[in-house]
């Protein structure tokens, strides 16, 4: 089968019949807020702060990164689902993608192919006064609120409702590639986290 094809499967949530894309990234989701917890469990905030060299991230600043990411990127996710139900762009899959789509969003999982330097609308600088008692609750909170866009989208043409970037609006990528961009997003700074993490050891 296709890597870019989805079969049609249904997955039923709350006597909700879900799509089993939409379902995925739910389940996907629930396990980087999982990882979120375990990464910052049991250490200090003078841990979560520490950099291991100067000028990289902590494991509170990957944290804020992907907060600032998926937040600036909700409003996008909110235009895109309004103007597919305003056009009436719905379809259970399965979903094609092009190459350029899943290159995209292949892009971003870990480990890193290459190094990127994180666009400026979501850039955030090294600090060393950051509370996990406060970005913590915010990464529970900004991925719930993602998991809500999520399930607005479903029952939409994933592979045809189109997502403006919100880092470059020349980039315009199908719903269902731009969630899994993000989604791919989280675990690469989470492996980032967690590497920071093993040189604390």
């Amino acid at each position: 089968m296709s890597r870019n094809l989805t079969p049609v499967s249904l997955t039923r949530q709350g006597g909700h019949v879900m799509n089993a894309d939409t379902q995925s990234m739910l389940d996907q989701i629930e396990a980087i807020k999982t990882e979120g917890r375990a990464v910052t469990a049991g250490l200090t905030d003078e841990q979560l702060n520490w950099h291991p060299a100067e000028g990289s991230w902590s494991i509170l600043d990957c944290l804020e990164h992907l907060n600032v990411g998926v937040t600036k990127t909700l409003p996008a996710f909110d235009r895109s689902i309004a103007e597919g139900r305003a056009k009436g762009q719905t379809s259970n899959g399965p979903f094609r993608y092009g190459w350029f789509a899943r290159m995209v969003a292949g892009s971003m999982e870990p480990p890193p192919k290459w190094r990127m330097r994180s666009p400026k609308l979501i850039r955030v600088a090294p600090a060393t006064t950051r509370r996990s008692a406060e970005v913590l609750p915010e990464f529970v909170r900004v991925r719930d609120q993602l998991g809500a866009r999520v399930r607005q989208a479903d029952g939409l043409d994933l592979a045809h409702v189109r997502v403006i970037s919100p880092v470059n609006r020349l980039l315009r990528m199908p719903l269902g590639s731009y969630f899994n961009f993000i989604l791919a997003h989280d675990r690469r700074h989470l492996w980032q986290a967690r590497n920071v993490r093993n040189r604390l050891a």
